[in-house]
């Protein structure tokens, strides 16, 4: 397992899932609220994945250039970020245009009928 992780499973939660977790919401919101394509979101995903290995690497000894920890961090950010656009992307459409949308489950809108 840490062979995949590239550290134990307690510094991958810590770093990866609660810190890097969090600023991938954060920018999933801010490019959901900026009316940014999702692709950015795939962009900003890998450089987090990046930033992620390297503060491993620094603070914790990790390997830099381990392909399969990266490849799980970045699939990590990508979808915790990927999330929190969908979530603020149906918020804003619902809300902003209540006459013309209303909320089809949590990650969908539909046309008002």
């Amino acid at each position: 397992m840490s062979e995949i992780l590239g550290t134990s499973f307690g510094l991958f939660v810590l770093v990866t899932l609660v810190m890097f977790g969090a600023a991938a919401w954060q920018t999933g919101q801010a490019l959901a609220h900026t009316w940014r394509p999702y692709w950015h979101m795939i962009v900003y995903g890998l450089m987090l994945a990046a930033a992620d290995r390297l503060m491993l690497v620094l603070l914790f000894g990790g390997k830099l250039l381990a392909v399969p920890p990266y490849l799980v961090a970045a699939v990590v950010t990508i979808a915790i970020g990927s999330l929190g656009f969908r979530l603020t992307q149906v918020r804003k459409m619902v809300g902003q245009y209540p006459w013309i949308y209303e909320r089809d489950g949590l990650l969908g809108w539909r046309e008002r009928r």
